[in-house]
């Protein structure tokens, strides 16, 4: 898998293959630029050999640095090559590919990301690109950004694009046979996810119901107690007015028995004061 994975990875670093087979060689290029003649701007008089030169000498010398892996000075190159003929699909594509070799140079902060403009440029050659095999080449690396951002539908749609163009690219048959495996594999991933996170879900519902049910135990028992503990506290109460009655009443008696006594006493003398006269 290790191996089948390098192919993907080595397609940006490999670079000077891809290279070869648009312009980097001398040959192949000046008869490409032949073909490219009727999409290029007219020029009066000697200008259309003069400009077409400059943009295949720039083309050859971004190329050269592309080579020496002096990836922004041939991003230069092909930008003035741009300059002269902006239609140049040569240049587009291989802008693109510094570009891809510039990716940690991103910086959101200044608004500058590599990536994202030779995928701009990749995603324009699809559509307005007259070249299949750039075209087959740009399907080509649209797959691998898209499988390197883990987006494995995406990069097969593209591997496919390119297959239809050029059915004998073997790499890129095989970039689509692991993206698709990856595929595979992410789905079913997302499936364990899927199911781990139910899983959790019932779990921790599961848990919300036992920590209720211990919540309503314990609010049971607590209602409980406060229930003994207000019984107690009434039926102290009780017997604290019962023997505040009883001694009351035992206070009151005494008082009474006090009285009749004092009037017993108060007879008795009276009785000793006032004898009776004899007969």
């Amino acid at each position: 898998m290790k191996k089948l994975l390098f192919i993907i990875l080595s397609a940006f670093a490999s670079f000077a293959t891809l290279a070869q087979s648009l312009d980097i060689n001398n040959q192949e290029q000046d008869e490409d630029n032949k073909k490219q003649e009727v999409n290029t701007p007219v020029y009066v008089g000697s200008e259309k050999p003069s400009a077409q030169k400059n943009v295949r000498n720039f083309i050859k010398e971004g190329n050269q640095l592309y080579r020496s892996e002096k990836f922004a000075d041939a991003e230069v190159k092909y930008r003035k090559a741009l300059e002269i003929d902006p239609n140049n699909e040569y240049a587009q594509f291989n802008l693109a590919s510094s570009l891809l070799k510039q990716s940690g140079n991103a910086n959101p902060n200044e608004g500058k990301n590599p990536v994202e403009d030779a995928k701009t440029i990749l995603q324009d050659l699809t559509t307005t690109g007259q070249n299949q095999s750039i075209k087959e080449k740009c399907y080509h690396n649209l797959g691998n950004l898209a499988f390197d951002q883990q987006q494995y539908a995406e990069s097969i749609s593209f591997y496919k694009k390119a297959l239809r163009i050029n059915p004998d690219n073997d790499r890129t048959r095989e970039n689509l046979r692991i993206a698709q495996l990856k595929l595979q594999e992410q789905k079913k991933n997302q499936q364990n996810q899927e199911q781990n996170n139910q899983q959790q879900e019932q779990q921790q519902e599961q848990k919300k119901e036992e920590q209720k049910k211990e919540e309503q135990k314990q609010q049971q028992q607590q209602n409980k107690e406060e229930q003994q503990q207000n019984q107690q506290q009434q039926s102290s109460m009780s017997d604290a007015n019962a023997e505040k009655i009883l001694k009351a009443m035992e206070n009151e008696e005494a008082k009474t028995r006090r009285r009749v006594e004092a009037q017993k006493a108060r007879e008795q003398g009276s009785q000793r004061r006032n004898p009776e006269k004899p007969w």
